[in-house]
């Protein structure tokens, strides 16, 4: 079998043969793309992180753990991993409970305009860059901001109350962003299943939300994951949300490698911080996998 694809010119041209391209070379310029835009700047970034800091010099010169053992040794850079892993755990939270009965509504919408509209909702947000959202939080949640005032207007607070530069600022604004990516994800896996398992729980006797968490949640249980995983991994790389919301007393992973590499100019340690974060994720989403396929099977 002749593994390769013709390509005719087109009138005009210069006449010929038809081009063959061999089908095995269809993925190379991917490949390629992957290897230079990702690969070869994880090897530099390996080879910084195990480099020896030299404030006059930022060619990676030696062999040496110290920065990871600057890492474990000292427990700010403990917190900020810990206070990292609570704020995407919280976030995947809240946009599993918000966005769940969305995508299910969207899936389960009869009417072919009213989805449709369902759908451009959720994807209006994704219209604008996140720092613009971002901005925008901060107008709605500053001590002067439209919330506080708005609440004081109702004479439901006498003061203004402090919103920004606190975690549930934070999560109020990673929510809103990652959001439309949880319910785009999970509405394409809700439309491929079946309504009739629903409709069959329902005649032995099961009440909707009984159908709906012991029969369609297992079902959507891949899905869910794969949505939740996505949330999580962006959650744990956020860095406007942080810096323009948290305020400089609230430290993530994602603006304490900024600080480190842009600031201080100590590439090494920063590169031993993102390694942290990227190992820190990926064993977060192996071991949940695992629990989840215990439970539910092969997800």
């Amino acid at each position: 079998m002749n593994s390769s694809i013709a390509i005719t010119l087109p009138p005009g041209r210069r006449a010929g043969r038809p081009l063959k391209i061999p089908f095995g070379a269809l993925p190379v310029p991917g490949l390629l793309l992957v290897v230079f835009g990702l690969i070869l700047p994880l090897l530099l970034m390996a080879r910084y992180s195990v480099a020896i800091y030299n404030p006059a010099d930022i060619i990676a010169e030696g062999l040496t753990l110290d920065n990871y053992l600057r890492f474990l040794s000292e427990p700010f850079y403990r917190e900020v991993l810990a206070r990292t892993v609570l704020v995407a755990a919280l976030t995947t939270f809240f946009c599993l409970i918000l966005g769940v009965p969305a995508a299910y509504v969207i899936s389960r919408t009869r009417s072919p305009k009213l989805r449709t509209i369902l759908i451009l909702c959720s994807i209006i947000p994704l219209l604008m860059g996140n720092a613009v959202r971002v901005a925008g939080w901060m107008v709605l949640l500053a001590d002067r901001g439209l919330v506080n005032e708005t609440l004081m207007f109702l004479n439901i607070i006498d003061a203004s109350v402090r919103i920004m530069y606190t975690l549930t600022a934070v999560l109020l604004s990673l929510v809103a962003v990652l959001l439309p990516f949880m319910i785009i994800t999970l509405q394409s896996v809700f439309d491929r299943i079946d309504g009739s398992y629903e409709e069959a729980a329902a005649t032995l006797g099961a009440r909707p939300w009984t159908a709906f968490l012991k029969v369609f949640v297992p079902l959507a249980m891949p899905g869910i994951f794969s949505g939740g995983l996505l949330v999580f991994i962006l959650s744990m790389n956020a860095y406007a949300s942080p810096v323009l919301l948290g305020g400089p007393s609230f430290h993530m992973m994602a603006p304490m490698v900024y600080e480190q590499a842009i600031r201080v100019f100590n590439w090494p340690f920063a590169a031993s911080l993102a390694f942290v974060l990227m190992l820190a994720t990926l064993l977060l989403t192996v071991v949940s996998s695992v629990l989840l396929q215990k439970k539910y099977g092969r997800m």
